[in-house]
């Protein structure tokens, strides 16, 4: 009987979150070896197996006694670990035995290594998305690891701004560990950063709790507990730490004379952290019960000058997401000057306002409780296009030196290949650059998955007949949200030089008429034009119809579906059926001389 070496995790202690793998795996081997724990979590699923069981410190006997039985006795042999046996488990220890007697994969017994999820991943899922950004594991246990080491290590994980799990946080003889932890995060984070300690995760005496880098010496914490400290970023939703996926946030005009907000994003659905005072946000205010931003009444005057608020949330010992409003001195001579104060005091300042006019008391001061959010500022890159029209396609010098003023030093300019130019502009106020480049008769669009009307230049204008039906078509559909990109190419003769039967929808305007294709394939072997559906489309009737095609393309296609993929997969469109083009055939390219 030739032996094998299972190298098992079992995750989190859970038999919901036991793999499939990891099941077999118990049911193959003849022995077990483990932690004594760890062997109780998982006895539901043994059988006959030979049990080997010893104390927490005794991993390296585990590891010898587990090759041993494989190599000299024959048999299958599994190893558990609770998480995944490679991150602070077994699996390690496990090799290193081996390499000590010689083994090498091609000659020695076999080794199977079986992944479990591990306390990062689950105690992760279980606080909310803490991890969505950078993250690293740090083990305050100096059992094997000298403690000086360990300390750099989290300096380190500090001051890069990581999301940091901390394992093996406190236990009955070492305390002081996860106390020096938190003075070295201090340093470079606010006391008020989101902490989630998770005691037992999917166990049946799991604890959870979302508190503060401040406060998190104030709750249990021992060797069955995980603590998760989220980056500069990180905030408290609803009981969840959440995680912003970046540093950035980009912003585009949604409509092109839509006036944008600095705390509004292009794609909430895409961005569920933007937690925007306009729009679907919930805000909460220490002393009054969380309202829909929806419901918050609308500031006129002065006070709507002044409010931008930018909604920062902290948690409590509770998991309370509160938005904290910075107290503004209100005696003599100890206002703050106005350059002093943030967006967010700005706003608290116009709601106190706007109270007073209609005769509500202020508030109490807010509840200790109510802690400080984090300073962290995320950067607002506004983004957008500038052409200097749908039909004209020369732009001015004066145009040029504006585009590239409102850019700035840290601004991107990137021209494409449709007569666009994409600006993205670190700025939170959008309104100062959109306002002075309109001035100068500069069209403005929302870029992403929207809808982007492409026409050709009319031949310098001298073939304008159609040029009022392309400015409608952008009027009407331009910058529209759909569920992918969609564009429109619009061609002003029957040369169609400028190709447009080569985008999502081509019109081609011919002897008076319109001509129509639709879904037109780009790359592939099976690549094509549009399929010409319609020749002779009256003047009054083109705008209707492409807009009809557009709007159901938005109701029906599915997200991320390309418009070619969505004609085909319906069929028809308006009564133009889709059909499969005439593909040539490709012959395999020959070989030899």
């Amino acid at each position: 009987m030739s032996g094998k070496l299972f190298v098992i995790g079992f995750g989190p202690g859970s038999f919901e979150h036991i793999t499939k793998r990891a099941r077999e795996a118990l049911q193959e081997a003849d022995v077990i070896i483990g932690y004594s724990t760890y062997v109780d979590l998982i006895r539901g699923l043994l059988t006959d197996q030979e049990i080997v069981s010893t104390g927490m410190t005794e991993e390296v006997t585990r590891a010898r006694e587990a090759v041993r039985q494989a190599e000299e006795e024959g048999k299958k042999v599994a190893v558990i670990s609770s998480g995944d046996s490679g991150v602070y488990g077994m699996a390690g220890l496990v090799y290193e035995v081996l390499v000590e007697k010689g083994w090498t994969e091609a000659t020695g017994v076999p080794v199977e290594i079986v992944p479990g999820i591990s306390a990062i991943n689950s105690c992760g899922a279980i606080l909310g998305a803490p991890i969505m950004h950078d993250a690293c594991t740090i083990s305050l246990s100096d059992h094997l690891t000298p403690w000086e080491l360990i300390a750099k290590r989290i300096d380190a994980a500090g001051m890069a701004d990581f999301v940091i799990a901390l394992y093996n946080p406190r236990s009955g003889r070492r305390t002081r560990q996860i106390v020096e932890a938190q003075r070295i995060l201090l340093q470079y984070r606010s006391p008020d950063t989101p902490v989630g300690i998770v005691k037992s995760a999917y166990r049946e005496r799991e604890t959870v709790v979302v508190t503060t880098l401040a406060q998190m010496l104030e709750h249990d914490i021992g060797m069955l507990t995980t603590v998760i400290i989220g980056n500069s970023s990180t905030f408290v939703y609803d009981g969840k730490m959440i995680t912003p996926r970046g540093y950035q946030r980009k912003y585009t005009l949604s409509a092109d004379e839509q006036p944008l907000k600095p705390h509004q994003r292009l794609r909430v659905e895409n961005e569920p952290w933007s937690l925007e005072a306009g729009g679907a946000g919930v805000i909460a205010t220490a002393g009054k019960q969380a309202q829909p931003a929806s419901e918050r009444p609308v500031l006129a005057g002065k006070a709507a000058e002044q409010a931008t608020p930018e909604a920062a949330f902290s948690g409590t010992a509770k998991s309370t997401a509160v938005l904290k409003a910075p107290p503004v001195e209100q005696e003599a001579g100890t206002a703050k000057p106005k350059e002093e104060r943030t967006p967010l005091e700005w706003a608290m300042q116009a709601l106190e306002a706007l109270d007073a006019v209609k005769g509500i008391e202020p508030k109490p001061a807010a509840a200790s409780s109510v802690r400080q959010a984090s300073a962290f500022q995320p950067e607002m890159i506004f983004e957008f296009a500038v052409s200097p029209g749908i039909a004209n396609k020369k732009i001015t010098p004066q145009q040029m030196m504006a585009i590239a003023e409102v850019a700035g030093e840290k601004g991107e300019i990137e021209y494409t290949p449709h007569h666009q130019m994409i600006l993205r502009v670190p700025t939170d106020d959008p309104d100062s650059i959109t306002g002075r480049l309109r001035e100068l008769g500069l069209l403005l669009s929302p870029i992403g998955d929207v809808v982007q009307v492409k026409a050709c230049d009319f031949c310098d204008g001298e073939k304008k007949d159609s040029i009022p039906y392309a400015e409608e078509l952008h009027r009407r559909l331009g910058g529209k949200e759909m569920p992918k990109e969609l564009k429109i190419g619009f061609n002003g003769c029957g040369m169609a030089c400028y190709r447009a039967v080569q985008e999502d929808i081509g019109i081609v305007f011919r002897k008076g008429k319109f001509d129509l294709f639709l879904g037109a394939k780009t790359v592939g072997r099976n690549a094509h034009s549009g399929i010409p559906v319609a020749e002779g489309i009256d003047k009054e009737d083109i705008v209707p119809i492409v807009e009809r095609i557009v709007n159901r393309f938005k109701k029906e296609a599915f997200p991320n579906e390309r418009f070619h993929k969505f004609f085909q997969r319906v069929g028809e469109l308006e009564g133009y059926a889709w059909y499969e083009p005439a593909m040539p055939e490709i012959e395999n390219a020959a070989c030899g001389d």
